[in-house]
């Protein structure tokens, strides 16, 4: 039976009075007052940070998309048999034949020191020498005749035609005279100036004369690079991961070896470089400024990044899978590579790309092992002198010539695109096969 005790109904709750009740109310008001200021706060976070990158962005494309177009000027040359080296036809001055032979054609007179001619002969660049030389060479028959020649004007001819050289300017303060602008108005008017892709941007090598500088020994070079790179950084880091997280006894000299390990991520990257400088060429007396030393040096900077997220991502495979292999009678080894390390690989390879293209963009340790020297070729070997496309921008930025500035935002619109990718590469790889558990 129940006690009647039990049956006594429960006393009301009194009401809260009026003072608590509006304090309460307050407290709320000022609590949601809190929380809309931290969303706001968050969001002007959020448009700061786009619009910086924005800016960022704008600023690099608006420098950079010219480079991605070249002016270039089709000449008429009669290759006269008196002023052609028939023996070494690139040891001819073709482009002062073509500047005297355009100025007969205007009817304008040069005096005896040839003054005009120099000046006319400045807007071509060296490239319609190379040109009409290889045209003699395939075919020594056109000696005597007329001949078109294709090529790039020089490099301040094409920014002017760019409208980055305004006549405004006077003309002690800028390197082309009124003259030679008439004459690069005439040629447009003519016909002869064609504005086409630069293909030479992404097929050439460095270059002193910048309408001829390409990015494709850089590219080549940083590729050699990070080949070098993640050959050894990624066996290495990724075992390492493996032995601390899995097989490492719990002891003194393990949490010690941890602690290192997250301060290495943190050290500058400059102190890689003077690493790699004392050590491989200091001491092992390796090639200076060759993709190998500069894949070591890298591979060194990437380890301490790749142990780190190889082992986040091995904790975080379920103690279960493991508990299930080895009670099937697995040893301990056949657990973690069999069972384990499968399904920490997503998470794996995103580490493994992410520190490879943190390593594409670093740019002080490759410094102080030499590649920022002029390399004109595109290397064919990991022991060859080679550039790398962050030093390539150091150096096309720190260059006199106007127009390597263009050239170093499209080398960098290049360099982002790359890392784009290797990014996006990393986020469908973790995407296509993460496992939620």
């Amino acid at each position: 039976m129940t006690d009647a005790a039990d049956m006594t109904p429960a006393a009301p709750v009194a009401a809260p009075s009026a003072p608590l009740r509006d304090r309460l109310a307050a407290g709320l008001k000022r609590r949601h007052a809190r929380e809309n200021r931290f969303r706001w706060y968050g969001r002007l976070a959020i448009i700061a940070a786009l619009a910086f990158l924005a800016l960022l962005m704008g600023r690099i494309v608006s420098q950079g998309y010219t480079a991605f177009y070249i002016h270039t000027a089709a000449v008429a040359v009669h290759l006269d048999p008196a002023k052609v080296d028939r023996g070494y036809p690139a040891g001819s001055n073709f482009e002062q034949m073509a500047a005297e032979q355009m100025l007969a054609r205007w009817g304008e007179t040069d005096d005896a020191a040839g003054t005009k001619a120099k000046a006319l002969r400045s807007l071509f660049s060296s490239e319609l020498k190379f040109r009409a030389a290889e045209m003699v060479t395939r075919q020594p028959g056109l000696i005597g005749e007329t001949v078109p020649v294709t090529a790039p004007l020089s490099d301040d001819a094409d920014l002017y035609l760019k409208g980055k050289i305004s006549r405004d300017v006077p003309s002690d303060q800028r390197r082309l005279s009124d003259q030679q602008l008439n004459w690069l108005d005439r040629m447009q008017a003519d016909g002869l100036v064609a504005s086409r892709f630069n293909s030479a941007l992404f097929l050439n090598g460095d270059s002193t004369e910048p309408e001829l500088a390409g990015v494709l020994g850089a590219v080549v070079g940083s590729a050699l690079m990070l080949l070098v790179t993640a050959l050894i950084a990624i066996p290495l880091g990724v075992g390492a991961a493996i032995y601390l997280e899995e097989f490492s006894p719990r002891n003194r000299i393990s949490e010690l070896i941890e602690v290192n390990i997250n301060n290495l991520a943190a050290v500058p990257s400059i102190v890689y470089g003077l690493l790699g400088l004392a050590l491989f060429i200091n001491w092992m007396h390796l090639p200076r400024a060759s993709p190998l030393v500069g894949g070591l040096v890298l591979a060194l900077m990437a380890l301490p990044t790749l142990i780190i997220a190889t082992r986040s991502s091995l904790k975080a495979v379920p103690p279960s899978i493991r508990e299930a292999a080895l009670a099937m009678g697995a040893s301990r080894t056949q657990a973690v590579f069999g069972h384990v390390l499968p399904l920490a690989m997503p998470g794996v390879m995103t580490g493994a790309i992410i520190s490879m293209a943190h390593a594409l963009g670093e740019t002080a340790p490759l410094l102080l092992i030499g590649m920022i020297s002029f390399v004109p070729g595109v290397p064919a070997a990991i022991d060859q002198p080679a550039g790398a496309l962050p030093s390539l921008i150091y150096i096309w930025e720190n260059a006199s010539e106007r127009a390597f500035h263009e050239r170093t935002a499209a080398a960098i619109m290049v360099l982002l695109a790359f890392m784009i990718l290797m990014n996006a590469a990393a986020i469908i790889l973790r995407r296509r096969f993460e496992r939620r558990w």
